[in-house]
């Protein structure tokens, strides 16, 4: 059979294919997205599962002019191989090569660079708004919304205010975990054509307009339509929330039917208002592994298409060595409680969960609230441990401050995927909240550098019983050798010695201690002996290390995978320069003021000079032009 992908430059070459020949298409992007995730990694069973929606939109929309927003971006796979991308494909998430998400810079198909759920209605109503404002071309505005991203609290506020402002908007409702009989979902099906057809639409208004000018009686009889119209959709549409804040629902449909889709679309889009379409879809639909493990392949590491086996990372992580320690305590402290905002595999909550489910709450894509929880447990007594990706925890800023933080609770929060993250690019990478936690009273704020440090870590902070953020990345823990001065424990805002030099000292920060120490041992190669130093805490510093250093070296030089701005190395530099009569000359190393590309971790940090050759150049250029000259 004749390849329909081939045939398929742009959305405009789906208007002249057959339903029957987008049926076939459908398959066919399938295949290339399960052949292309397999060796790059990336998205999988949410891709799969938004084929059909995504033909269906680019069929009845004049894109780019139309505008679709993707919440989340993470089912966008097929948008990018229907605008321009197909050939650029296999290059999905490699360095220089096209995003896993809609990126703006990318192509005038993405309106926006997203990554963070629950941001698409929002957008689309102030887009909507200023279409008007400008009175610009009438473009349509569509939202695709998964029901994750729904419960969230912020999609909640917009779709309160687009019902009230009655805007021109089609939200699309991507539902995976629902499911409904046959015979309700006939009733549905059939129901929807009825409501959504544009002669009952126009019967439907012209008779509202009619009665509207018939006193007293005219208004009664409205109102009595109304209400058997909301009763009737009541008894049979599971949509009544939308249409009481002000949305015309219409569903359940299936999100793998591209002929009902494209029928539903076309009437609805002459409506004029606010509608919901809530589709129902398969995650992994056609990929049989996908179906069986859709959390395994929501975001899949490189896999062998024929068994789905997945190519693992060597030696254990930071994430493993977390869920395995936190788990370790809390059978031995009943207080502690797990909390994660839905990724229980993602955090390496998975385990405890099973063991202690009672003590285990996933609050779903709802990070504000997952902090503000938290902090009602722990003025109950008892330990909370709030494990999220480092990126997703700035939607908590609010609420770390307030709840947690002004009240001096103990929450411990496990930032999972901080500094420089593999693959996903600017919106995943967690390289801010060294800046945007450092500045907030009461709180403990530490980076572990290896295994050891992350259990010991842990440990301290259960102890504590005060505000403790924990940051680490993902990656594998590096096996080095312990401070040279012995000793297992960690005192609150010490730091420790790993090596000795005499002259500069690095103080490196997390997971920056292991290149810091290779780049010493590179060092020594140019008679350049380099004391390293373990900073293990952002807040509150090693003061008296600092001044002792500070005293004895000509320059200090610091070391993070974070933003230099408001990190790290800038407390070293505050405090040392606000503090030290005779202050050394500082040199702060660390990631650079702009948003980072998709790419491999290390090979990210070798290109920002955060690898142990980076780190070693680095130093000796200084010292040779500042120092030694």
């Amino acid at each position: 059979m004749a390849s329909i992908l081939e045939r398929v430059d742009n959305p405009q070459d789906l208007k002249k294919l057959s339903i029957k020949e987008m049926e076939q298409l459908a398959a066919e992007i399938r295949s290339l997205i399960i052949d292309t995730v397999s060796n790059t990694g990336g998205h999988l069973a949410t891709n799969l599962g938004t084929v059909e929606l995504t033909i269906a939109l680019h069929y009845c929309l004049e894109m780019p002019r139309d505008v679709i927003l993707w919440d989340v971006g993470h089912q966008a796979y097929t948008h990018k191989i229907l605008t321009g991308r197909k050939q650029k494909f296999s290059t999905l998430r490699q360095a220089g090569g096209i995003s896993g998400f809609p990126d703006k810079d990318e192509s005038p198909y993405d309106f926006f660079t997203v990554g963070h759920s629950s941001t698409s209605i929002s957008w689309a109503l102030g887009l909507a708004c200023g279409r008007e404002i400008k009175k610009g071309e009438k473009r349509k505005i569509a939202v695709v919304i998964g029901d994750a991203s729904l419960a969230n609290g912020m999609a909640f506020e917009a779709l309160n205010h687009s019902g009230h402002l009655k805007k021109d908007l089609i939200v699309i409702l991507n539902d995976n975990e629902l499911s409904i009989s046959p015979s309700i979902g006939a009733l549905s099906r059939y129901l929807n054509r009825i409501v959504s057809s544009p002669v009952y639409n126009r019967i439907r208004n012209d008779i509202e307009k009619l009665l509207k000018h018939v006193p007293w009686f005219g208004f009664r009889s409205l109102r009595a339509a109304k209400r058997l119209e909301k009763g009737l959709k009541n008894l049979l549409v599971p949509g009544m929330l939308f249409e009481e804040l002000g949305f015309r629902y219409f569903g359940p449909i299936s999100g793998h039917d591209i002929s009902t889709i494209i029928s539903t679309l076309k009437n609805v889009s002459t409506l004029g208002e606010p509608v919901l379409i809530h589709l129902l879809t398969k995650k992994g639909k056609g990929y049989e592994q996908a179906e069986k493990f859709p959390s395994k392949f929501h975001s899949a590491a490189k896999f062998e298409v024929g068994t789905g086996t997945m190519s693992c990372a060597a030696g254990q992580t930071f994430t493993q060595v977390f869920g395995g320690k936190i788990l370790e305590l809390a059978e031995k402290d009943k207080r502690i409680i797990a909390i994660t905002a839905a990724m229980p595999d993602g955090t390496g909550l998975a385990n405890f969960s099973k063991v202690f489910p009672e003590r285990f709450f996933d609050t779903g894509i709802a990070e504000e609230h997952a902090v503000g929880f938290a902090a009602g447990l722990a003025r109950e007594g008892l330990i909370p441990v709030v494990a999220i990706y480092s990126t997703f925890l700035q939607r908590g800023f609010d609420q770390i401050i307030h709840d947690v933080c002004l009240q001096n609770l103990p929450v411990i929060f496990a930032l999972d995927r901080a500094g420089v993250v593999s693959d996903d690019g600017p919106t995943h990478n967690g390289v801010f909240d060294l800046a945007y936690l450092r500045l907030i009273p009461n709180i403990v704020l530490m980076a572990p550098s290896n295994r050891d440090e992350l259990e010991r870590m842990l440990t301290l902070t259960i102890r504590l019983e005060r505000p403790c953020a924990i940051r680490y990345p993902k990656a594998c823990v590096p096996d080095f050798p312990q401070d040279i001065h012995g000793g297992s424990e960690i005192v609150l805002g010490k730091s420790r010695l790993l090596r000795r030099g005499k002259d500069a000292v690095l103080l490196a920060l997390g997971s920056m201690v292991a290149p810091s120490l290779k780049a010493a041992e590179l060092l020594l190669r140019d008679d350049i002996y380099l004391e390293v130093i373990d900073g293990r805490f952002v807040k509150p510093l090693d003061t008296q290390m600092l001044r002792e250093k500070a005293g004895n070296f000509k320059v200090i030089f610091t070391i993070e995978d974070g933003v230099v701005e408001g990190g790290f190395g800038s407390a070293v530099c505050e405090f040392i320069q606000n503090n030290i009569e005779h202050p050394p000359l500082i040199r702060n190393f660390g990631l650079p003021d702009k948003f980072l590309k998709q790419g491999k971790r290390d090979a990210l940090l070798h290109r920002l000079g955060l690898s142990p050759v980076g780190i070693a150049g680095s130093v000796k250029e200084f010292l040779n032009t500042r120092v030694f000259k």
